[in-house]
Order: C-alpha cells, then sequence, then structure tokens
C-alpha cells in the first residue's frame, strides 16, 4: 500500500510538506505511528514522554486479524453487535496478541447484554475476560481503560473506579471521542448535566462526523429537559448514520411533548428488542389503554428476566409507585446495567417524591 501525507496551512491553504509512504500489509498499523513522528517533526511539536514512548512501540500486527478486526468494527457500527462479536473474537483467533481486538470483543460482549440478545450471567464474564486481556497485553490503550470504566458503572455500581478509569483513559488519549462520550454519561448519571454537555460537545469537536458522538449530545440534551434542542442532535445523528441509536429515545421525546403520535413511527424504526416498552407507553399517552397493556405484558412475558429496569419505567410513566418499585428491586437483583440512569431518568419522575425512591438511589450510592 502507498499513502501520500499531506501538510497544508489551512489559513492560505500553503503546502507545507509531503511524504509518501510504502507499506505490506502487515505493517499497515505502523503507518499511524510513522505520519505522527512525521508530522509532529515537521511543526515542531513537543510530544509527552509518555506519547514520544507510544510511538516508540512496535505494533505488528496479522493482515487477517486486522481485517477481522475492521470488519468487526463495520459491524459494530451498523448496530449489529451479535456479527461483530463474530469478527471481534475471529481477530483474536488469529491474533492472540492483538490487544484492540480484545478491547472490541469485550465491548461487543458488553453491548449483548444492554440489548437483551445474551443474558447478563452469561456475557458479563466474557466482558470482563475479553478486556483483562488486552489490559494485560497494553496496559497503556486509552480503549482498555474506557472499557473497563464502562463496566464498573453499568456492571459493578463501582462509581469512583470507573471515574478513575475514565480519567486514565482521557489521559492517555485526550482527543478519543469514545473515552469523551463515557466520561459525558458518567457525569449525567450523578446529575451533572452541564459538565455532561460540555464533554459531549468536546467529543463532537474532535470528530464532527462520528454520529456516536452527536447522538451523546442529544442524549444528554433530554435528560437536562432541552427536548428541542435533543430532538435536532438526534436527528443529526441519523444524517451522519442511518444505523445511530436513538429511535426509541427520540419517541419517549415526542411523548413527553405531548405528540404521541409522533413517536410510532420512530418505535417501528428503532432496533431494540424492548421496543414493546415505547409501545407500551406510547399507546398509553394516545389513549389506548387496551393496546398499552398489551404491550406491556409482552415486555414481562419475552423479558422480564433481562428488562426489569424498562418494566419499572413504564409502570413509573403509568403512576403505578408499587409495581415500579418493584421492578426496580428486581433490575436491582439481576445487575440491570440500565440502573446508571435512575436518577436522572424521565420516565421515573413520577416515583421522585416516594421515599422509598430515596432509599433506592441511596442503595445504588446516587443520592448525592
Amino acid at each position: 500500500m502507498r499513502m501520500t501525507a499531506q501538510l497544508i496551512q489551512v489559513k492560505d491553504q500553503t503546502h507545507l510538506w509531503a511524504q509518501d509512504y510504502d507499506y505490506s500489509a502487515k505493517d499497515i498499523i505502523n503507518v499511524e505511528d510513522d505520519v505522527a513522528k512525521a508530522v509532529a517533526r515537521e511543526i515542531r511539536l513537543r510530544l509527552t514522554s509518555q506519547e514520544q514512548a507510544d510511538l516508540a512501540r512496535p505494533r505488528a500486527v496479522n493482515p487477517e486479524a486486522f481485517d477481522a478486526y475492521l470488519q468487526g468494527r463495520s459491524y459494530f457500527v451498523q448496530g449489529n453487535t451479535d456479527m461483530a462479536a463474530k469478527y471481534y473474537e475471529r481477530a483474536t483467533q488469529l491474533d492472540p496478541s492483538y490487544a484492540r481486538a480484545w478491547v472490541g470483543l469485550s465491548v461487543a460482549r458488553f453491548d449483548q447484554v444492554s440489548k437483551g440478545t445474551v443474558l447478563p450471567e452469561e456475557g458479563q464474564p466474557l466482558a470482563r475476560e475479553a478486556v483483562d486481556r488486552a489490559l494485560a497485553l497494553d496496559p497503556n490503550l486509552a480503549a482498555v481503560y474506557t472499557q473497563i470504566a464502562r463496566i464498573k458503572l453499568s456492571f459493578d455500581f463501582d462509581w469512583v473506579g470507573a471515574d478513575e478509569s475514565i480519567q486514565r483513559a482521557i489521559a492517555l488519549e485526550p482527543g478519543n471521542p469514545e473515552s469523551l462520550r463515557l466520561a459525558a454519561s458518567s457525569a449525567a448519571y450523578f446529575g451533572r448535566l452541564n459538565e455532561a454537555l460540555e464533554l459531549a460537545h468536546r467529543a463532537v469537536e474532535v470528530d464532527p462526523f462520528d454520529a456516536l458522538s452527536r447522538y451523546r449530545v442529544g442524549w444528554v440534551e433530554y435528560h437536562m429537559g432541552a427536548l428541542d434542542e435533543a430532538i435536532s442532535d438526534l436527528k443529526r445523528a441519523f444524517e451522519l448514520n442511518p444505523n445511530a441509536p436513538g429511535h426509541g429515545l427520540l419517541a419517549e421525546i415526542y411523548v413527553l411533548q405531548g405528540r404521541p403520535q409522533n413517536a410510532l413511527p420512530e418505535i417501528e424504526r428503532e432496533r431494540d428488542p424492548f421496543r414493546s416498552q415505547h409501545y407500551a407507553i406510547a399507546y398509553l399517552a394516545l389513549g389506548r389503554p387496551k393496546e398499552s397493556d398489551a404491550a406491556l405484558s409482552e415486555l414481562i412475558e419475552k423479558y422480564h428476566a433481562i428488562a426489569a429496569f424498562q418494566i419499572a419505567e413504564v409502570y413509573a410513566f403509568r403512576k403505578q409507585p408499587d409495581e415500579a418499585l418493584e421492578w426496580l428491586d428486581r433490575a436491582y437483583a439481576q445487575r440491570d446495567d440500565a440502573l446508571v440512569l435512575t436518577k436522572i431518568d424521565p420516565l421515573l419522575k413520577n416515583l421522585h417524591g416516594d421515599p422509598r425512591f430515596a432509599v433506592f438511589l441511596k442503595k445504588l450510592k446516587l443520592s448525592t
């Protein structure tokens, strides 16, 4: 492969420097490091000792493993978590020393649990095992700490440990949008929504064409109550990637705005297996209680073992606090990863005056 790198002064389009690079497939991973060194040298950028050490590390990779890794990433971006896991696992089999592939596999296993395609007791240990392998292989890879933080947040409810891992990830790679997105989510979980919005915007600034970062901005705005802004950013995410998440979130926004008729088309586009939850909410808002009951019954029948939090949301929205709190307790027993949303979830707003809800927040250590 031949690649040409060019350095151009933006203000007057002056051509400052260019260099050709020739690589065989097995050395493809070195392109990033070599170009980074050359550009830093040309613009006389002072690198930190950690950055110099990172660039000095040789990173040979099996070309077939690299190809499988890229296919895994492609499927993940498309929202096909099961196929992503298959290809990431293939990459680790072809090259067991490939740390990024192990991280990808951990993220895919994590998402399988979140989406309900794999039971928590099966998927959670696999996600942990994969990221532990990555950490052992490359303790200076920012993506490792981002994934460790995700697991600590959603599986362990270890807020302090998660924050430490997030800060480690950002220190290693300040411009990583994935780390910034997770930092935004973590701040939001504790109600620090202004900080969360700032971090989400930083992720967009790093990569304006990253649909997941734009979605995160809309997600934070939704939890802030800035619903019109959230709609705008979610639609922008769909423009960047039609497979971006957010249709279910958009349906919730329309319901909260008193426009439940607009929610139904969004629910149809939703890929989440729990979309019967959104039907239950939308039909209730439309004054169609029988259809709402049917959707809730379907959600309970099919997903009671993996969607206790979503069931609690429906009951809270229906102003049935006893049932909602019962299902929140079930979610806690199941170590439901969605419990991180408990403090800020608009669908749980009807529980806020209930002293039992305050006790539950204390149990989650989310009350402060």
